[in-house]
């Protein structure tokens, strides 16, 4: 196929390698799934344009394989999703109609919500795997693998992430060298596009023309930092809800609801636990302290002392949860990166902040007067002070990023208490129904308990059930977590009837 003729003949190391784990992964779908029981979910954006291409590759190498020759060569016989909605861009609409027009594409249009789409999808059509063109720092990202069950209380089915692995430079790349169509939309300066009433042309993309002062858009394949590709979305979202995360299971552009339920990520910076030198408890002790809020942890993630790192870890989780967590990196020494890597996460400077060089000053008894001490710059116009009577030094917070001072259980535990005391006057954090948790222990194997298990988690799909062992010939603890407890017991009731009753041990 021509596609596969030009990555292989191109000299971008880096793209064939691409090219050839996606091709793996679509290969290794079709050879799970039939197509009549595969979907492919296209939206008309630039990742879902490169998914359709790899996908029209990967059949063809597939039917080669089996040696079966393809009459139809731009025959494309997987089902495609399309979710048209009232705020999607007319451009994107024309580019998708034509786009489905000119391959032969199967068109299922769906004009409800997503969850109900997919429910209906799945039951007339059977269908078990739907392709998707996530990428890893799409908000709908976080969690997920190249093979990903859906999430619990959706329909059932396999999510396929052939491009996972993709940056925004690996989505250009492939688009220019294989010169296939995209919507003109990237053209006129937007680099990621979600819908009319929250999506802008990149102001890092925009040109003034210096005789009449107009303005122009450079195209979107010319902006030099893919983590800022998302710099145009959520313009005109109203103060206040900054890109808020939902469990869509990789469909954008609907808020699913999430059941009273907020996610957060948390950040731990500090390359002495990357090497194994100290052992990380912070991490551990902010889950459970956000569990007790009723906030369910979607990440917790270690990054170097490195600026870069500590940005694409924020860039990647900022957008994808509804409050961060930053931990460590933060002081005067050469290894405190966390303030600059919020602030190249966000695109801005670090500027002094004489407010907190003042608190600075007052916590150490006398008035900071060094003006190079890297303590008092801070990322400019997004900072916001928390103060507090029981703390020496206010914390920071910027957006919808929290970032905590902490080097120790008992600090965190003092800096936690006062966020949650400033919380219940301000809310600053929302304060909901804390997460439940109840467990049975078994001897039985994983074996014997997976059908079952899997079957309960059918049962249930509002509650979380896991299970886990203490050490390799331990006893297995089946835990069920959730926010309502008739619900747990109901469960755990359930549960008992599935196994001899002298197995399950509370």
């Amino acid at each position: 196929m021509e596609i596969d003729k030009v990555i292989n003949e191109c000299d971008d190391r880096r793209l064939k390698n691409k090219y050839n784990r996606a091709i793996y992964v679509i290969r290794r779908s079709l050879a799970l799934y039939s197509t009549e029981k595969m979907a492919f979910s296209f939206n008309g954006g630039k990742d879902s344009t490169v998914l359709l291409h790899l996908l029209r590759a990967g059949y063809h190498l597939h039917k080669e394989e089996q040696g079966l020759i393809n009459s139809d060569p731009n025959g494309f016989p997987i089902r495609t999703i399309y979710f048209e909605t009232p705020s999607v861009f007319p451009e994107i609409n024309a580019f998708t109609y034509h786009t489905a027009s000119i391959y032969g594409l199967q068109m299922d249009i769906i004009r409800t919500d997503v969850k109900s789409g997919l429910d209906a999808l799945v039951k007339t059509r059977k269908i078990r795997a739907i392709l998707l063109g996530v990428r890893v720092g799409d908000p709908t990202a976080v969690g997920q693998e190249q093979f990903s069950p859906s999430s619990p209380g959706w329909p059932p089915f396999m999510r396929v992430n052939p491009i996972l692995d993709w940056s925004y430079r690996d989505i250009w790349a492939f688009l220019l060298t294989c010169k296939v169509p995209y919507c003109c939309l990237y053209d006129q300066g937007y680099t990621s596009i979600g819908s009319i009433h929250d999506t802008l042309p990149n102001s890092l993309l925009c040109s003034r023309n210096a005789a009449s002062g107009a303005e122009t858009f450079r195209p979107a394949y010319m902006l030099l930092d893919g983590r800022l590709e998302r710099a145009g979305r959520g313009k005109k979202v109203p103060s206040g809800h900054q890109c808020p995360a939902t469990t869509n299971n990789g469909f954008t552009g609907m808020d699913m609801g999430r059941k009273g339920t907020l996610s957060a990520a948390i950040i731990i910076v500090g390359d002495e636990i990357l090497s194994g030198i100290v052992e990380d408890q912070l991490g551990p002790s902010l889950c459970r302290k956000l569990h007790s809020i009723g906030w369910s942890v979607t990440q917790v993630a270690v990054a170097r002392n490195d600026i870069d790192c500590v940005a694409e870890e924020i860039e990647s989780r900022k957008c994808a949860s509804d409050m961060v967590f930053l931990c460590g990196g933060v002081g005067p020494l050469h290894s405190d990166v966390s303030l600059a890597g919020v602030a190249k996460a966000f695109g801005v400077r670090l500027a002094p902040h004489e407010e907190f060089e003042e608190s600075l000053g007052h916590a150490s008894n006398k008035q900071s007067t060094c003006t190079g001490n890297e303590m008092v710059l801070l990322p400019e116009n997004i900072t916001e002070l928390l103060h507090h009577k029981k703390l020496p030094v206010p914390l920071i917070k910027c957006e919808n990023i929290i970032i905590l001072s902490a080097t120790n259980i008992s600090e965190l535990d003092n800096q936690w208490d006062c966020l949650i005391d400033m919380s219940r006057s301000t809310g600053l954090i929302q304060l909901l129904e804390p997460f439940i948790v109840k467990s049975v222990t078994t001897n039985l194997s994983s074996i014997e308990v997976a059908k079952p298990l899997s079957k309960l988690c059918l049962e249930f799909p509002d509650l979380l059930i896991g299970c886990y062992r203490k050490s390799r010939s331990g006893t297995l603890v089946i835990c069920i977590t959730g926010k309502d407890g008739s619900q747990i017991d109901l469960a755990l009731e359930e549960l008992r009837k599935k196994f001899p009753s002298d197995t399950l041990l509370d």
